[in-house]
């Protein structure tokens, strides 16, 4: 850590006045020009963002000290400033005022300060790391003629007239608006405000000169621009000479008016930029030339005349690369930390060459690619050690996670302890159960006891699961978020297998480990293809294993794109397909908001079929049917007893039927690009090729650019990539109800990937020059305090 460079500039001050002081002023008289140094000094530390009550202090021991002091004036003066200045010396210091309501600032009184903690400008910290969200660069100013509309626009005019007028807007609203005519030698433009015209009356008075900021727009056959930004000037001569500068525009929350917030910062940045401390480790800053935090603010809050908009505007300025690394690198030490915590836990070890575990293998119905052999020794090393696995198992749709899952269920089962696997979905738990009753009933000589437990299971047969699992009865079992429940207890738990793991809360992945007597293995598996780095940001804690080869005999499956009204050419695949006796899924969306109107869309889409195909078996699937009829209808399905599913996307993950060989999704634009390829891997699972065919019926940007990637690749990562870049992590991961994306202020997981990669690197060397930073306890308060609530760090160091 480098200490703030407010608090080193009274340091400094300070240093000179503490030596003098020692030893009861023993050594005053060694000091020399004692007030020569301690007035230098204060006018420097004066010159620093420092908050008011700090400068005043300083100014007093700055004339203090303007002069030579005899000895008995000396001393009271040295006691005097030491009193004064030395509790503002200190990270506590810097830190409380950090945390101080905007209200401290000048111009924010407490009902404008209550106003932004409701929209979580909450503290001083909060408004100096609301960075803007884009520019007005007004070096060169417009002439009103040229005025472009569409574009933002600063540009100086004369009021030619102005007043309250009448508006009429649609469904019978209207009001009072106060509107303006500006002009210049090369044409006029129109202002309107639809509220606060009282306020702006004050302001835009018949002849006065504006420098005007805003939004160009058309109505009608002239140019206006709506509740534009204005600034009386003295004369059109200071409009055009004084305001050469590029000024900041934020995202102002509602309620808060922007130029009151723009004040509000700018006093932030003045008083407490100085305060920031910088945690990034100095070497490194010094290696990338990099300011400190409080020049970073200053610069970007503040630009000079010859900065770079563009790149201001990217976020891709040192200044912005500094408070960006700042963050990610608090955020990786968290996770570094809670790494080498795991690390030195107990658990149980595992023997995974024993008779029964090598027998499993063997009787697998089909040999393991060369990625599940690479994979399960990877599993296996972990597993034999006496500190519990974290690992995290990346692969495909089909690439074979569940049978590594099955053998090192096997492993744990031999070695005598048991394990629990959790999904995020009843049919996603059904799926598992299956496929690994299936996987154990091929190794006959000694199965595993598998048993499945959810919300659904009837209560008798689940008040035995729980007895058994008490007792050791059961090897395996299968479940939902049931697994979590109070009732729930093993007899000895050595694995937890957690799927989809972006669907739970970092805190449930936890809950089910701390039901061991010693901290579990822990498994964690997805079918999202997370790019590398995004991954190890998203699980740090864990060790990474890919699964990039999918099993042979995987035929290629061809992407059709259908557009509305193209439904004929859609009915002829299914009829094709089925004529051929191959199978096919009918894929609706599912989403929380328009549940209803999605289940409706889908139970129709069933009912057309059945009546366009009478001599089909059609069976509708959806997350609201009881559980014994879902796994009727997926059996019905299995068997080939049905030739059509429509579903909801409950088949999105989990569903294994080779002679399915279509997949019809309706509304693609309304899936994310990662869930279309996963649906897409639901076929072509068998000896025959598949196709997908994904019906658009609603355009939009982000909807057209998944669809075209979907198009051109079927390589999960380069899929992901794209979706991340289309989507934002936030919405990529499908995370912002689930608590499992980091919560950044500054830095962009898609954006600033390679920073990432930089942060994570320097939060390793530093966790393991001093694996629980017990040297520097202040950066370990500072990561439980910005990350301490999101990555379980609450005992951390």
């Amino acid at each position: 850590m480098t200490r703030a460079p407010g608090l080193v500039a009274l340091e400094a001050v300070l240093r000179p006045l503490q030596f003098a002081a020692r030893d009861d002023f023993a050594h005053a008289a060694r000091v020399q020009d004692l007030e020569g140094s301690v007035h230098a000094a204060a006018e420097a530390a004066l010159a620093a963002a420092l908050p008011r009550e700090v400068r005043v202090v300083l100014a007093s021991v700055r004339d203090a000290f303007a002069k030579p002091l005899d000895e008995k004036a000396r001393r009271a003066s040295v006691e005097r400033a030491l009193r004064r200045l030395g509790p503002f010396a200190t990270a506590a210091y810097a830190e409380g005022a950090l945390a101080a309501s905007p209200a401290s600032l000048p111009g924010v009184g407490p009902k404008r300060a209550g106003v932004m903690a409701r929209r979580g400008l909450d503290s001083v910290q909060a408004l100096l790391f609301h960075l803007p969200t884009r520019y007005d660069d007004r070096r060169a100013l417009q002439k009103i003629g040229s005025l472009e509309v569409g574009t933002r626009a600063t540009f100086v005019g004369r009021v030619l007239g102005c007043g309250f007028a009448a508006w009429r807007g649609g469904r019978g609203s209207g009001g009072r608006m106060f509107e303006a005519v500006l002009g210049d030698e090369t044409g006029t433009v129109n202002l309107k405000w639809f509220r606060g015209g009282e306020a702006i009356g004050r302001v835009v008075v018949k002849d006065a000169q504006l420098l005007v900021t805003g939004e160009v727009k058309r109505y009608r056959f002239s140019k206006e621009l709506q509740h534009p930004e204005v600034e009386a000037q003295a004369d059109a001569e200071s409009a055009t000479g004084s305001r050469a500068e590029i000024v900041p525009e934020y995202s102002a929350p509602e309620g808060v008016h922007p130029r009151g917030l723009r004040r509000a910062i700018a006093s932030a940045v003045s008083d407490y930029a100085d305060l920031v401390p910088a945690w990034l480790p100095e070497r490194l800053a010094r290696t990338r030339g990099l300011p400190t935090p409080g020049d970073a603010l200053r610069a970007i809050h503040a630009p000079g005349p010859d900065a770079d908009v563009a790149a201001l505007q990217a976020r891709r300025t040192p200044h912005h690369e500094r408070l960006i690394l700042e963050e990610l690198y608090l955020l990786e030490l968290g996770l570094a930390l809670r790494r080498a915590r795991k690390s030195v836990a107990a658990s149980v070890p595992i023997a995974s060459d024993g008779p029964r575990t090598r027998a499993a293998l063997r009787a697998l119905p089909f040999e393991l690619t060369g990625a599940q052999h690479r994979v399960w020794h990877e599993l296996r090393q972990d597993l034999a050690r006496a500190h519990p696995m974290h690992r995290l198992l990346e692969g495909e749709v089909g690439s074979g996670k569940t049978v590594l899952a099955y053998l090192a269920a096997v492993a744990v089962a031999e070695s005598g302890h048991q394990a629990a696997l959790m999904a995020p979905t009843e049919l996603l738990a059904e799926q598992h159960e299956r496929t690994l009753s299936r996987l154990a009933r091929g190794h006959a000589a000694d199965p595993l006891r598998i048993e499945r437990l959810s919300a659904s299971t009837p209560r008798t047969h689940a008040d035995l699961v729980r007895a058994e699992l008490a007792s050791g009865g059961v090897d395996l079992v299968v479940g939902t978020h049931a697994l979590l429940e109070e009732g729930v207890g093993f007899r000895s738990l050595g694995l937890v297998v957690v799927d989809e793991q972006q669907r739970f809360g970092v805190l449930q992945r936890a809950a089910l480990g701390d039901k061991a007597a010693h901290e579990p293995h822990t498994l964690v598996m997805t079918a999202t293809p997370i790019p590398r780095t995004l991954a190890l940001t998203l699980y740090g804690d864990l060790d990474l294993s890919v699964l990039d080869e999918l099993p042979p005999g995987r035929q290629p499956v061809r992407t059709l794109l259908f557009r509305e009204g193209e439904g004929r050419q859609v009915a002829d695949l299914l009829r094709e397909t089925v004529a051929r006796g191959e199978q096919v899924y009918v894929v609706y969306p599912l989403v929380e908001e328009s549940e209803k109107m999605d289940l409706r869309a889908a139970t129709e889409s069933a009912e057309r079929i059945r009546a366009a195909f009478p001599n089909l078996r059609v069976d509708l699937v959806h997350g609201r049917l009881d559980a014994v009829s879902r796994a009727e209808a997926m059996a019905r399905f299995e068997s080939g007893a049905t030739q059509v599913l429509v579903s909801t996307t409950v088949v999105e993950v989990g569903v294994d039927v080779p002679n399915a060989t279509l997949m019809i999704v309706e509304h693609a634009e309304r899936f994310g690009l990662a869930q279309l390829h996963q649906l897409r891997g639901r076929i072509g699972r068998g000896s025959k090729p598949g196709t997908c065919a994904l019906v658009a019926r609603g355009v939009g940007e982000g909807s057209e650019a998944r669809l075209a990637a979907l198009l051109a690749t079927r390589d999960g990562f380069e899929i992901a990539e794209a979706d991340l870049r289309i989507r934002g992590p936030g919405e990529f991961l499908g995370t912002r109800q689930h608590g499992r994306l980091p919560d950044l202020r500054i830095a962009d997981l898609a954006r600033d990937v390679k920073l990432v990669s930089v942060a994570r690197e320097a939060a390793l060397e530093a966790v393991r020059r001093d694996p629980a930073l017990a040297r520097d306890p202040e950066l370990v308060r500072a990561v439980r305090a910005r990350w301490g609530a999101k990555l379980a760090l609450a005992d951390v160091g």
